[in-house]
């Protein structure tokens, strides 16, 4: 009897773990299917010819999305940069010519403009607010195939990468939604719908690597873009990446944050050389103002910045130095 209850009772429990699991992917389904509802109208099939130059005669394809009502798309630089002509196919099969607006090949990002009525337009989400481990969907068109969607996770943050300009990029979120040819320049979303990062990149040696640049970065340049046509950048010559600040530290030099940029790079001649920042110095404030990520220090370096003399404190071992940059304006 003691047995037979004993197997009644586990079979009991299995049942609702069963049942438990069901839920879960049901939420999980329902989540995903309501974030690429909310997003899916906006993303669209690019598709661009190459004239002059080198590429003559070359034929390309990538995603893009809408970000505005008036027809602002954002892609990838590496997509339509330099491209002579540019057919965008929306999702409702209505095929329309684009203009280019502007292009930044060292962000890897650029925009493009359509006129077309009844346009769906995508929302940028806080990407200084993700979390590993969140959802994370990427919508495109790999291979040509419209309208694709793959799901994943946020599987880390904070990455680095270099555009095909050489200049580093920081601040790239790594997933393992699955990307393929031609989801560059599409939309990676949050489980309400939200981009946080546009696709641009996938490690052919590696399965489930691929990365995107995260959207507070998105959005900076993609409002210069539309502004000037051009994105100008004040220069330090330094790589970096955030980092914690461990909590001793933070108390004994009574700073107001808990994380900062660490200097991984610094190059040769270059202003911040010239300013004595140092491989390994915590930079934690420019020009008065806190320094908590790399986003804020690429906020800080606006055009405005170019041949300022800033002051910018760092963390050297026990000890806290201000130093003086004169950021130059970065030329390619």
């Amino acid at each position: 009897m003691e047995d037979e209850r004993g197997v009644l009772v586990s079979t009991a429990r299995h049942a609702d773990s069963g049942s438990s699991d069901s839920a879960l992917l049901d939420a999980y389904s329902n989540a995903v299917s309501s974030a690429v509802e909310r997003t899916s109208p906006a993303v669209a099939h690019i598709r661009v010819t190459h004239h002059r130059n080198r590429r003559a005669g070359r034929e390309g394809a990538g995603s893009g999305f809408i970000v505005t009502p008036d027809g602002y798309m954002v892609t990838n630089s590496h997509v339509a940069g330099g491209a002579d002509g540019i057919e965008v196919t929306l999702p409702d099969g209505r095929v329309a010519a684009a203009d280019p607006v502007g292009d930044d090949p060292d962000s890897d990002l650029a925009v493009v403009k359509i006129a077309a009525p009844g346009l769906v337009h995508a929302s940028f989400a806080d990407s200084g607010r993700l979390k590993v481990g969140q959802i994370a969907i990427a919508i495109g068109s790999p291979y040509g195939f419209q309208h694709s969607v793959t799901a994943g996770i946020v599987s880390a943050l904070g990455r680095s990468m270099r555009s095909r300009t050489g200049r580093l990029l920081d601040s790239i979120i790594q997933t393992d939604a699955a990307l393929n040819p031609g989801n560059s320049g599409g939309p990676l979303v949050n489980a309400s719908g939200g981009v946080i990062g546009v696709n641009t990149a996938m490690v052919l040696s590696a399965q489930g690597i691929c990365f995107a640049i995260a959207s507070n970065t998105v959005e900076r340049v993609v409002v210069a873009l539309i502004r000037e046509g051009r994105v100008r950048r004040a220069y330090l010559g330094l790589g970096g990446q955030d980092t914690p600040i461990a909590r001793r530290v933070v108390r004994h030099f009574a700073l107001e944050h808990e994380s900062a940029v660490r200097v991984n790079t610094v190059e040769r001649d270059s202003p911040a050389a010239a300013a004595g920042i140092r491989v390994g110095d915590l930079i934690v404030s420019f020009g008065g103002e806190r320094v908590t990520g790399v986003d804020d220090l690429h906020r800080m370096l606006t055009g405005g910045r170019i041949g300022d003399g800033v002051e910018v404190a760092v963390l050297r071992g026990s000890q806290q130095l201000v130093l003086r940059v004169t950021p130059r304006e970065f030329a390619r």
